[in-house]
């Protein structure tokens, strides 16, 4: 447990370093070196599907492999705290709550100011829909969808599989989660082809983001938020959303915050209206963005604790 406990204070104090060798980077490269060699756009439903699968089952045994060997490396540091110190810096590559704060604060930042267009253009960096038209609120809105659905992605669920299985599995859920945000989309390439990878996605976040709705409505409670209406409105809205399990960060906060999340995006000029989670008791503002993100440091906080104590009551 001090290894994650380590790596949460590498990413608060350096954050995740941008450089072509970071492990999320490599993945990704070895994701489209695969993608380039499996995927043939004249090949069959089925065998789009097939190739698609090899590919996962490649990626995950490479990164689970390369993950170990580094660890096994460790081993022949030759002082104490060698092998916890490398663990918690692969480990701290797996999480992202630092870049998650950073670019709220940044678009927060540039609202308060009145900039709206560096806020729609720092917006589009972190959201997958047009920004070149939205105004202050429907930023603020899409910061703090990104910011509470990340939560489980980016911090939980990594924390979770070190939990069960260490650095290893972590990696291999990070290297899961890559293959989902790069291959698995519902469009006519990718229906297929990447179902796999979207289908794994969806199986390992299943428990992260159930737990992640609930320690959202404990940080609701601890920061003075509405931690009923937080609970109440993860029961009611969670499983509207597109994800089976986006809902559960989105719906909470949104409880928590008296916002409502959801609404009309764009995607490449087409409008799409997505499930609304919460009540708009209060416009969606600048304000939530940082109130998310506090959220979002304290369930990271609580859930190492909750693991700290499982771990103790188990002798370990």
């Amino acid at each position: 447990m001090n290894v994650a406990i380590l790596a949460f204070v590498i990413d608060t104090i350096i954050g995740d370093p941008r450089t072509k060798f970071h492990p999320v980077v490599l993945i990704g490269r070895l994701i489209s070196l695969l993608e380039r060699f499996y995927y043939r756009p004249e090949e069959s439903d089925r065998r789009k599907f097939l190739s698609g699968s090899i590919l996962v089952l490649i990626v995950l045994f490479l990164t689970y492999d390369v993950a170990a060997a580094l660890l096994y490396l460790s081993y022949y540091i030759p002082w104490e705290w060698g092998q916890e110190i490398v663990a918690a810096f692969l480990l701290s590559f797996t999480i992202s709550p630092q870049s998650l704060a950073k670019a709220g604060k940044g678009i927060y930042a540039l609202l308060i100011t009145g900039d709206l267009a560096e806020a729609r253009k720092k917006v589009g960096w972190i959201v997958g829909r047009d920004t070149d038209k939205l105004d202050d609120s429907e930023i603020a809105r899409a910061t703090v969808e990104t910011i509470a659905e990340n939560t489980v992605d980016g911090i939980i669920s990594p924390l979770f599989f070190f939990a069960i299985g260490g650095v290893p599995l972590a990696f291999l859920y990070r290297a899961a989660n890559t293959m989902d945000s790069m291959i698995g989309y519902k469009n006519e390439k990718y229906l297929y082809f990447g179902r796999a990878a979207a289908r794994l996605d969806d199986v390992l976040n299943y428990i992260p983001a159930r737990l992640t709705g609930l320690l959202f409505v404990a940080a609701a409670s601890l920061l003075g938020f509405d931690a009923g209406n937080a609970l109440c409105m993860m029961r009611r809205d969670a499983d509207k959303h597109p994800s089976p399990n986006g809902g559960y960060a989105e719906a909470t906060v949104a409880g928590a915050l008296h916002i409502r999340l959801g609404g009309i995006n764009s995607y490449f000029g087409k409008k799409t209206f997505r499930a609304y989670m919460g009540e708009a008791i209060e416009a969606t503002a600048p304000k939530h963005i940082m109130e998310c993100i506090r959220m979002m440091y304290t369930v990271t906080v609580l859930f190492l604790i909750l693991v700290y104590a499982v771990l103790k009551f188990m002798g370990h």
